[in-house]
């Protein structure tokens, strides 16, 4: 009959597929289930407030219209639930493939029971597949696979989280509507359980056999696979644990699955009391904590408390001088056995021939080890115990007391269990790997010594003393014979023969008195001992291998290890060449992977690598966690020199003078700086990694010494890095620049967020890692991140309303104490402390803020001018009066100040808006100045190159709309948005050029700016020192950031609207200075200065030609105006 893996039996592979399918769906599952965004639990107050409208349980299909009536009533809460949309339909659809995978694994499980029933499979019935021993472990996987996942998917995805992702899935998703989507059945199987994994929640009644039974099952199969479970050893596992109180950790797998298909039968559990005996008896006599699959526990004496025949049989195990017997045998047994694994595993005592000669003896060593290991890891352990349930606890308290319990003791036992496993597997390894090799040196020089001894009785060789003896000579070339015939691939018939030829030459040494001559006697001695060496090799077997790998498993742990965490850590402070002893126990634990993986790879299976992925990146991480203990110890060493490097160690100048020599030596900072970097050099095993606290909130007055304070803080790491990178042999400048560029960048990224319709979660961040991950702090005001801070504390301090901006002097002065509040030195404080890219984010983040306020611009011009009747009509009046633009208004002074008056209550928010837009465009332009001064300083090749490298590009571009024919950059090169984040971060770049948001036309709008400025120059003042000043301290309006604001906001319009609003303003500079000559008023007014002063400024910042105001101004006028000031 077919080998039933065989790839050509197409009913092994059918079931191989599912089991394999199953623990990929696992994996996925655990995967997941760290990625549920937070959102969807709707914890704190916020989040319900903010989305308990858009985010639904399964009371959502009772009343889908009524739901969405509500949602389509309220426009905000439409755009708020198509950013959520937006933001998760990716995560909530990898949620819904893995559930709906979960529903295809049952259905596909059920089919294939169906085809068995129905012949489908020639020659096989579910019988005979349990009969077979391959198809008996898969049927029985299968099913328990199942019961995992809905396990796993309850513990790990809470239902109220699932029913809201199902929902979302369900409104946001076009897939629902296809014709094959089971969405229906999905929502029945994954409903709410009730079941919640918090520590004290009440278990729902019938739970979880209700939910085992949400898709029947065909119940013979149940029963069949129950059938087989209870009486066999169905992995043969007995083979490698043959001492009888090992019995149940031999079957703990086969526990574990029966465990968890009983809920498919819940009658036994309940009723069934002579098959609960039976079960109890031979799996759990003395165990009743088990690991279900991958390290997740469960205590049978919690987990089987409401079902009454369970109970009952479970009561014998649980009675307390069975739980004290266990407790003091397990004590007494990892006492014994520590003592024999520490004398292994002294120096030089391993050798090959006491290994050789010892393995049974070695092997129980091992199972008693590791038997006591999982015994007392499992029945101490937290989570398998609830404090709440006063029963557990004195269990437990009773196994703390009679085992004698100290973690770290027990830690001890399985580091060197580790060990001692690990080194007996490497030289199991190197003797088979050599076996063959060795057997036939072995057999070569025994049968080259026989030879020899022929030769001697020969008489041809002389010896001293030996008469010639034809009848031994030819004895002894018979046995030469012998051993060279043995044969090794019949390793029976040669090892009986070598125990005959063994006894023969022990016999002619005896029966022909050859005692008296000592050399032939060395000669038979050393053929022995060859003989000897030749049956101790043969019997070296992979067998003792694949032993050791079923004894050594330490899936359990996967989760419990993390209990013994702070114990690793503690012993690597104390002693860091600990991390070579933690090396076999992380290698022991990743045996555990092989578990989830024999199946997936025995069906070739694609998603070998997405889980296998899964799990050893989980184990990395573990591992990381334990070694970060190294880095940190390292920056404790670190920190200390740090200090000592900023505030108490003098640098060296270049030229000193010789009496001052000694107040530089300052010996005794730089003997504890030596005795500290000594300190850290003991660590260069470890790994390093980052680890840095971030700037919290800042108060006015203390920015700049904060930042001064942080500067020398970040001087001091940078310095220290430098210092430390030769004793440890890492490159630490780099990982300097790196890492605090990440930290930065994140930073900036998740700030950015908050401006994002579409966010950038962590998973997606390539600056967050889950090996190094940035912390997160929680936020104290709006901002999410220190850069925010930063950032609103400048905007803060330098606030238009209470801020005067003098451009000459780059500098801000406080409007009524005329104080100086910062100045652009402000900008360098933080080049030196964050560096280029602290600068640059913060640069970034003020993009995103004047792109959002220029869209609130937006929406506040549609609502306050454009839905206004009364506005409108003063708009086309003031239009029809000032038509055609050429020419001079007639009674220009009360057109226009009826047309203000008109619209007084617009310009408060209009103000607002602009000074803000403004105040953001010189921070940013402070920004690119010191960017680009301090990238010429550093790296004035770079800014050459760059520089060039731009105006060569602009140069070609420009000739490309000349002449089409010549070369432009396709859509699909990416050079221009590459270069310009490198201009942006060499700060070669003007932020006045730059078109902030896309924008549609819109009526009257170069009118409602004209009119807008006028009516704020009766605020300013010219001052011939400061230029446009505020009036009055009451009425601030600040100049610099209204102009750079009106600039910004036309230059995101068509061309066309800045063109009409100079003509209105030369227009109005014209009808103005006109009246004024009629009238015969000698002075200019304070209007018109203030308005040329304004085309002044518009053509020097936007770097364009003259003529542009002259077009619209005589060029007398701006000739004379300041003559006449």
């Amino acid at each position: 009959m077919l080998d039933f893996l065989a790839e050509n039996n197409l009913c092994g592979q059918a079931i191989l597929r599912i089991v394999s399918c199953g623990n990929a769906i696992i994996a996925e599952l655990l995967r997941l289930s760290e990625f549920i965004p937070a959102v969807f639990r709707l914890k704190d107050r916020a989040d319900q407030q903010k989305y308990g409208e858009i985010i639904f349980d399964f009371s959502y299909f009772k009343g889908q219209e009524l739901w969405e009536s509500k949602l389509e009533a309220k426009p905000e809460l439409q755009d708020l639930d198509e950013e959520f949309r937006e933001n998760n339909i990716e995560i909530v659809t990898r949620f819904y493939l893995a559930f709906q995978s979960v529903h295809k694994y049952i259905v596909d499980l059920n089919r294939y029971l169906d085809d068995l029933n129905e012949g489908v499979y020639i020659q096989q019935t579910l019988e005979t597949v349990l009969l077979n021993e391959d198809g008996k472990q898969l049927l029985c996987e299968a099913l328990y696979l199942y019961g995992v996942m809905l396990l796993v998917i309850d513990q790990k995805i809470e239902g109220e989280v699932r029913e809201r992702m199902l929902v979302s899935y369900y409104r946001y998703s076009a897939a629902r509507s296809s014709a094959d989507s089971n969405m229906d059945d999905i929502c029945k199987l994954l409903r709410s359980t009730g079941y919640s994994s918090q520590p004290g929640a009440k278990r729902p009644p019938n739970y979880p056999e209700s939910y085992f039974q949400r898709v029947p099952i065909n119940e013979a199969f149940i029963s069949m696979v129950i059938g087989r479970l209870r009486s066999d050893d169905i992995y043969n596992q007995v083979s490698a644990y043959p001492l009888p109180e090992h019995r149940s950790t031999a079957l703990a797998n086969q526990a574990a699955m029966l465990y968890v298909i009983l809920y498919f039968d819940s009658s036994i559990l309940h009723t069934h009391q002579a098959k609960m005996r039976e079960i109890v008896d031979k799996y759990f006599p003395d165990n009743w904590v088990i690991s279900i699959y991958m390290g997740i526990t469960v205590n049978l004496a919690d987990a089987w408390e409401p079902y009454k025949a369970a109970k009952t049989a479970l009561n014998n195990t649980l009675d307390l001088s069975n739980v004290r017997e266990q407790a003091s045998r397990c004590a007494t047994v990892s006492e014994r056995v520590h003592a024999q694994v520490r004398q292994f595993l002294k120096e030089g005592y391993l050798r090959e021939e006491v290994v050789l000669d010892n393995i049974p003896k070695l092997l129980n060593c091992l199972r008693d080890c590791n038997v006591a290991i999982r015994w007392l890891m499992l029945h101490t352990a937290d989570s398998a115990c609830d404090p709440n349930n006063k029963r557990l606890r004195q269990i437990k308290d009773q196994i703390l007391t009679d085992s004698r319990y100290n973690p770290k003791i027990l830690f001890q036992l399985l580091l060197d269990t580790a060990q001692f496993e690990f080194i007996l597997k490497e030289m199991f390894k190197q003797m088979l790997s050599e076996k063959q090799a060795k057997w036939e040196h072995y057999k070569k020089e025994g049968s080259e010594r026989m030879t020899e001894l022929a030769d001697v009785f020969s008489g041809v060789k002389p010896l001293t003393r030996v008469e010639k003896n034809e009848n031994l000579q030819a004895w002894f070339r018979e046995i030469s014979k012998q051993i060279l015939s043995l044969n090794y691939d019949d390793s029976t018939a040669a090892g009986r023969k070598t125990v005959q030829l063994i006894q023969a030459l022990e016999e002619v040494q005896e029966f022909h008195q050859l005692e008296s001559n000592l050399q032939v006697c060395q000669f038979l001695a050393d053929t022995r001992k060859f003989l000897h060496q030749m049956i101790r090799t043969i019997n070296i077997k992979e067998e003792v291998l694949i032993t050791m790998q079923i004894v050594g498993d330490l899936s359990f742990a996967w989760q419990l290890i993390d209990s013994f965490t702070s114990i690793m850590q503690e012993s690597i402070r104390v002693n860091p060449s600990m991390v070579t002893k933690l090396r076999a126990t992380f290698l022991k634990l990743a045996s555990a992977l092989d578990l989830p993986l024999l199946r997936i790879n025995q069906a070739n299976s694609p998603d070998l690598l997405s889980v296998s992925q899964y799990y050893s990146g989980e184990l990395v991480s573990y591992v990381r966690k334990v070694l970060q203990i190294i880095p940190e110890s390292m920056f404790t060493s670190l920190l200390k020199i740090i200090k000592l490097q900023t505030h108490d160690i003098i640098e060296v100048p270049t030229r000193l003078d010789k009496d001052k020599l000694r107040d530089y030596a300052q010996l005794g900072p730089r003997y504890e700086v030596a005795k500290l970097t000594h300190a850290i050099s003991i660590f260069t095993e470890g790994i390093l990694m980052m680890k840095t606290t971030l700037v919290g909130i800042i108060k006015p007055s203390e920015l700049m010494p904060k930042l001064k304070e942080l500067g020398a803080t970040m001087d001091g790491f940078h310095r220290s890095f430098e210092y430390i990178q030769d004793y440890v042999n890492i490159y630490g400048l780099k990982i300097w620049q790196e890492e605090v560029s990440r930290i930065i960048n994140y930073n900036v990224e998740q700030e950015c967020n908050n401006f994002l319709r579409t966010k950038i979660q962590d998973w997606q961040s390539m600056y967050q890692s889950t090996h190094i991950p940035i912390p997160k702090f929680t936020p104290v005001d709006e901002s999410v991140t220190f850069i925010g801070r930063l950032c609103r504390e400048i905007l803060r301090i330098t606030d238009p309303k209470m801020t005067c901006h003098i451009d000459q002097l780059n500098t801000w002065y406080d409007m009524k104490t005329h104080q100086e509040v910062t100045s652009s030195r402000l900008f360098s404080e933080i080049q030196t402390t964050l560096g280029t890219f602290g600068l640059n984010g913060l640069d970034r983040l003020l993009c995103f803020m004047v792109v959002r306020e220029l869209q609130n611009f937006l929406s506040m011009f549609q609502k306050i001018i454009l839905r206004d009747r009364t506005v409108q009509d003063t708009l086309k009046t003031l239009m029809n009066a000032v038509s055609p633009l050429k020419s001079i208004v007639a009674n220009s002074n009360k057109i226009y100040l009826s047309a203000i008056a008109k619209t007084q209550k617009i310009w408060v928010p209009y103000l607002e808006a602009i000074m803000k837009v403004g105040q953001m465009q010189i921070l940013r332009q402070q920004i690119a100045n010191e960017l680009n001064y301090s990238c010429r300083f550093d790296s004035k090749h770079l800014a050459a190159a760059l520089e060039n490298l731009n105006k060569a590009l602009l140069a070609d571009i420009e000739a490309h709309y000349q002449d089409p024919s010549l070369p432009y950059p396709k859509e699909d090169n990416t050079l221009l948005y590459e270069i310009t984040s490198y201009l942006e971060a060499a700060g070669i770049h003007n932020p006045l050029n730059k078109i902030y948001i896309t924008t549609k036309r819109l009526p009257y709008f170069p009118v409602v700016n004209f009119l807008f400025l006028i009516a704020q120059l009766p605020k300013l003042q010219y001052s011939k020192n400061l230029g446009m000043v505020c009036r009055k301290p009451a009425d601030p309006v600040d100049w610099p950031p209204l102009v750079l604001g009106l600039l910004t906001l036309l230059k995101q319009f068509h061309s066309r609207y800045t063109e009409q609003f100079l003509a209105l303003l030369g227009q109005f500079i014209r009808s103005t200075v006109e009246q004024c000559t009629s009238q015969k008023i000698p002075e200019m007014p304070a209007e018109v200065v203030g308005a040329l002063l304004f085309l002044e400024d518009y053509v020097r910042y936007t770097k364009l030609p003259r003529r542009v105001a002259e077009a619209h101004v005589p060029n007398f006028i701006f000739d004379e105006f300041r003559t006449v000031l």
